[in-house]
């Protein structure tokens, strides 16, 4: 039997022979109906090929879908903020789906933390959950508590892709690391000497994202520039008031590097440093378009800012969510976001386009 334009309820009932009540129960799964009469529906229902109007069978439905997100701890101007800006956003669209999301904390730098969070996070019993992992052992235990409990999960800006996420959104760390070591170097020219400047706290990185950059970074080095000399310094996302002291002893003991890059989000850490100090010299890159990253693009302190559309992350891990559960379709397990190079030249293009 061939499918011919839209398929009414009463279409199926009448080629059943069964009232459009019956139909209407065997299509929400509902009790009532007797195994015979089932059959026949559903007979028809497989000849004609039918599938339900999702959308519309979703909004009849009222069930609430409770969203919850864990993400590294923030303050305003940060990264994050323009991940939950997305989140946000999509939250508002999909409010017709009685979709809510609450979101819950936790220190990048501090042990246990995470999984601290993830505690409390589980007792909301959520429908699903947007993560930012942290180190792979912590990340794979909670992980697990999610799969038995039957939670689908997407993991956001980082990550781990023998865990299993439902969906990932995120640059390719490694990738991205490897390209910004062949820009740093064009940047560098003859330099022998360059610095990656690292936030830590206790020899904690803050973020997968950060470890797997610098290991495309120094892929691209060994393959390419074996005799350069990368230097590393240490700055404590802790003790915010030594960074000054750190770059001074740095500096003189190092006065002839000119080139260096960081692989997290606080670029302008020294870029303010390097307008303070009055110099000009120094060739600089670093990620994300923060508010004092950007400025420190615009004033030339920093050249280069590689970006990842943060909002863009958010806004599609949400509808992922919506798409899976509520209008069953299917999902792309890994979302790859674009390595953009941003300067001072096209950076207003860069917003025009970011926005959802």
């Amino acid at each position: 039997m061939e499918r011919q334009g839209r398929i009414r309820i009463k279409d199926i009932a009448r080629q059943a022979g069964v009232s459009v009540g019956t139909v209407d129960r065997v299509l929400h799964n509902r009790s009532g109906v007797s195994e015979s009469s089932r059959m026949k529906v559903e007979k028809v229902l497989e000849q004609l090929s039918y599938q339900p109007n999702m959308y519309a069978s979703a909004l009849a439905s009222n069930k609430k879908y409770r969203f919850a997100c864990l993400l590294p701890l923030h303050t305003a101007g940060e990264y994050w903020e323009s991940v939950e800006e997305g989140m946000g956003q999509a939250v508002d669209i999909y409010s017709d789906f009685n979709v809510s999301l609450e979101t819950f904390y936790y220190d990048q730098y501090v042990s246990g933390s995470f999984l601290s969070s993830a505690k409390s996070l589980m007792e909301l019993s959520p429908d699903a959950v947007i993560l930012s992992p942290t180190v792979e052992e912590e990340t794979s235990v909670f992980v697990a508590q999610l799969q038995e409990c039957g939670i689908p999960y997407v993991f956001i800006d980082s990550n781990i892709p023998h865990l299993n996420p439902l969906a990932f959104y995120g640059q390719h760390a490694g990738r991205s690391g490897y390209f910004a070591a062949r820009i740093l170097k064009l940047l560098a020219h003859d330099s022998k000497e360059i610095v990656v400047f690292r936030q830590i706290n206790e020899g904690r990185l803050g973020s997968n994202q950060q470890l797997y950059r610098e290991e495309g970074f120094y892929l691209y080095m060994k393959e390419h520039h074996e005799n350069l000399i990368v230097h590393e310094l240490n700055l404590y996302a802790k003790q915010p008031d030594e960074d000054e002291s750190l770059l001074d002893d740095f500096f003189a003991k190092h006065p002839d590097i000119n080139c260096g890059i960081t692989f997290n989000s606080k670029v302008y850490i020294i870029g303010e440093y390097m307008r303070k100090h009055r110099r000009k010299d120094f060739r600089l890159m670093g990620y994300d378009l923060l508010q004092r990253n950007v400025d420190c693009l615009k004033n030339g302190t920093v050249d280069f800012i590689i970006a990842q559309q943060p909002t863009l992350q958010g806004y599609n891990s949400i509808e992922c969510l919506c798409n899976h559960l509520i209008l069953k379709k299917k999902i792309k397990q890994c979302n790859y976001m674009p390595i953009s190079l941003i300067t001072v030249d096209n950076l207003d293009f860069y917003f025009d386009t970011r926005i959802i």
